[in-house]
């Protein structure tokens, strides 16, 4: 028997029951210039709630265009961004004013860790590991898979980074920057930090961005820096999961 559902193109896609098609590209063009919400709603003409729906609906898939494997020296540092909940109409804690502090100094559970992985050649890998301090633990739940065991794995001082290269038996190497030194040869974390500082400073434009979403700005981010979606049309490619880098010509 029939099953009398209909299906086209955009079924099972991020796209799938999204109105206004001939406003996608005008969409997808707002994101590649990083515009607000509300400012990529007025110059699309549409709600802003429209607006922040079609955002993560445009990244649900456009996320995932990353590395399948680092090489080489590879830099890995841990960045914290002060936990969200923004928009949550379930909050587990007071609200914060105007985004807030943290109630607690240095490293808290009040602290979303994103663990950042970036070789030498600009292929970056990042991954939202919870709450307080990085710990070996998270270290094996998240590189192996991603990084060549032939690799130069550098880091800062961070204690969890040499026991982890050890037990997995890759090569490490650190710089000690509480001591002033930034730089031996060609051991450093400069690469990675620098990402670290465009990161905070294109996140600073959203005046703060929910944990939950978190994800999603980060594979924006990538996006942006890796340059490798660069038109309107790759980007709306991308968001069925068609990147236009791994298309046969």
């Amino acid at each position: 028997m029939p099953c009398r559902k209909t299906f086209n193109a955009l079924s099972g896609t991020p796209l799938a029951h999204l109105h206004h098609k001939e406003r996608w590209l005008a969409y997808a063009d707002c994101l590649l210039n990083s515009f607000s919400v509300r400012k990529a709603a007025s110059q699309v003409s549409i709600h802003r709630n429209t607006s922040f729906r079609w955002r993560h609906r445009f990244l649900a898939l456009a996320k995932t265009d990353r590395p399948r494997c680092l090489h080489g020296i590879t830099e890995a540092d841990d960045m914290y961004l002060l936990e969200s909940q923004k928009g949550s109409r379930h909050m587990t804690r007071p609200a914060r004013q105007r985004g807030g502090r943290a109630s607690q100094r240095g490293i808290s559970n009040e602290q979303v860790c994103v663990l950042v992985a970036r070789d030498r050649t600009g292929q970056t890998i990042d991954f939202v590991v919870g709450l307080g301090q990085l710990t070996k633990a998270t270290l094996h739940a998240c590189l192996p898979p991603v990084i060549d065991r032939d690799i130069l794995l550098v880091s800062d001082g961070h204690p969890a980074y040499p026991v982890f290269a050890r037990e997995i038996g890759i090569e490490h190497a650190a710089v000690n920057l509480r001591a002033g030194i930034r730089v031996r040869g060609t051991v450093h974390v400069q690469n990675v930090n620098a990402y670290h500082s465009r990161l905070r400073g294109w996140l600073r434009a959203f005046h703060g961005v929910a944990t939950r979403y978190l994800p999603n700005y980060l594979g924006w981010r990538w996006i942006l820096d890796a340059k490798r979606i660069l038109s309107p049309e790759s980007l709306l490619r991308a968001t069925v999961g068609t990147f236009p880098h791994l298309m046969v010509t």
